[in-house]
């Protein structure tokens, strides 16, 4: 998987991608260089990150998703987002995969992925990334963090994705 970060502000790469052509242009090295996935997110999510508004986030991720959609129209393509107004607008776009960080933290995510037929990335992220930072201890931490995404997944077969399409 690939990533492409279309914000100013990004953790990995510094916001060297923030021009929707840069973004592409990096797309097109992504997968000359092997990617078979691309994920593009349009708000970082680097601690102490504050959130977008939807429609800003989609702004910056839709001109991609659309763009490498109609390029590249058999290649699966992934919105890093925590908002389903964002998800739905790029699953319309061509996504196939809604990578979330908050691991459908919002009632909407799991059964708009599940009456788009894509596929979910269930991260896992304590907090918000303005306050990810504020509680970092574990009494266990494989554990803890096991049994959450045990119950995102379980959230998300009952919300109708077969369990092939949640990634965890």
């Amino acid at each position: 998987m690939g990533i492409v970060n279309v914000t100013p502000d990004s953790f990995s790469d510094g916001g060297r991608f923030s021009d929707p052509v840069r973004a592409l242009a990096h797309a097109e090295v992504l997968l000359a260089e092997g990617a078979d996935i691309l994920d593009v997110g349009g708000e970082s999510t680097r601690p102490g990150a504050q959130p977008l508004a939807p429609d800003h986030e989609a702004s910056r991720v839709l001109p991609v998703i659309a763009a490498l959609h109609e390029r590249h129209p058999e290649l699966l393509l992934s919105v890093d987002t925590s908002k389903p107004e964002v998800a739905a607008a790029a699953l319309r776009a061509g996504a196939k995969i809604v990578n979330d960080v908050t691991a459908a933290g919002d009632p909407a995510m799991l059964p708009l992925v599940a009456a788009g037929g894509a596929a979910i990335v269930l991260m896992h992220m304590r907090g918000t990334p303005g306050t990810m930072q504020d509680d970092t201890s574990y009494a266990d931490v494989l554990a803890e963090v096991v049994a959450r995404r045990g119950e995102r997944a379980a959230a998300a077969r009952s919300a109708g994705i077969p369990a092939e399409r949640i990634w965890l």
